[in-house]
């Protein structure tokens, strides 16, 4: 038994069968011999030679990496991942050329990060940009078996550009924005009614599906997981969230008009998950209606703001927006009943349900 040195199952796959070939010729040539016909022993041992474990030179290049993380780390992944991936990658290309990563140091990873900065990134898209490329790079060393560090590791970032932040939405457009979505009444309302009272993800609330709904229980409410269109952004954001006030009337009209389980097949489907095109769309309706500064988005950072402001614990707060928490004991049970999380929510609700 030998090692063949990738965790590639497509490399280890190739690997093996040459292998395999190889033994299987030696064990011919050995059963010729058997019957009288010689094969010289130099032969068997070139041929036993070229079964040693597989051995990977240093020629991996960038672009080696770039194939190898999408390969490895892409599946089940969004098209979202496959494009930011490209592009990161692509700004290092762009700028040290599709070099090998052993000739890779740090004055590379320096004029890296100055190529970023020349192109006015802030400090934030810069730290994404070069934790792609970082991944991508580390994938390749391990893969591959390289004898050398990752350049990227440890890079100095300086704070550079100015960081946007979203102003929440004030309680009174919040509610005039409820009830002319009701007033409206079609899928893209739906789907800002159901982010104002839940505080979901743009993204977490386009790829629901009907199933994803329990509107028929005690506390209705809306089961937030992972689906193969759609994965999440951390861990914590596998939950459950009770539907109150605009979301649980967005919630049954949705339900109530599906033609299929996508509730938004505008920009959800079982192979893609397109919030950026809902997103444009989104915020295109809500400029004439929101404060300057305010998108879709700002929904969620104002569903904080609300809990917050009724002196909400900061926990439970994490548990109805799927924030992280912090510490190791929050790792631990099953987390807040929706009996709990549904007493807080009702008090922040800004319209009661009507009848429809």
């Amino acid at each position: 038994m030998f090692s063949l040195n990738t965790r590639s199952l497509a490399q280890a796959r190739s690997a093996a069968a040459k292998i395999t070939n190889q033994i299987d010729l030696v064990w011919n040539q050995m059963r010729l011999e058997e019957l009288g016909i010689l094969i010289t022993h130099t032969t068997i041992s070139n041929t036993l030679s070229l079964a040693s474990p597989t051995q990977y030179d240093d020629d991996v290049c960038l672009s080696d990496a770039h194939r190898m993380y999408l390969e490895l780390k892409g599946r089940g992944k969004s098209a979202l991942f496959r494009k930011s991936t490209e592009r990161n990658i692509g700004y290092a290309i762009a700028c040290l050329g599709d070099v090998k990563i052993t000739a890779l140091g740090r004055t590379e990873a320096g004029k890296f990060r100055d190529f970023l900065i020349a192109r006015g990134l802030t400090s934030i898209s810069i730290k994404r940009v070069l934790s792609t490329v970082r991944a991508a790079v580390n994938l390749a060393i391990s893969e591959r078996g390289l004898e050398c560090k990752n350049p990227f590791s440890g890079t100095f970032i300086p704070e550079v550009g100015e960081k946007k932040i979203r102003p929440p939405i004030p309680a009174e457009h919040i509610r005039l924005v409820q009830n002319i979505c009701i007033s409206v009444d079609d899928d893209k309302r739906w789907l800002i009614a159901l982010i104002s009272d839940t505080g979901l993800r743009l993204a977490e609330a386009v790829g629901l599906v009907g199933s994803d709904f329990h509107l028929e229980d005690e506390i209705p409410y809306v089961d937030i997981r992972i689906h193969p269109w759609r994965q999440l952004k951390t861990p914590s954001s596998v939950r459950t969230v009770p539907l109150v006030g605009a979301s649980l009337w967005a919630a049954e009209r949705a339900i109530k008009t599906a033609k299929n389980e996508f509730l938004f097949p505008a920009y959800a489907n079982k192979n893609e998950c397109n919030s950026n095109s809902a997103s444009a769309a989104l915020n295109k309706w809500l400029r004439q209606r929101l404060p300057e500064g305010c998108v879709i988005h700002s929904f969620r950072h104002s569903m904080r703001d609300r809990l917050r402001s009724i002196e909400c614990p900061a926990d439970i707060v994490d548990a109805i927006g799927g924030w992280t928490t912090q510490g190791i004991g929050h790792a631990y049970g099953f987390g807040y009943p929706l009996d709990v999380k549904l007493r807080w929510l009702e008090q922040v609700v800004l319209m009661r349900k009507k009848n429809t």
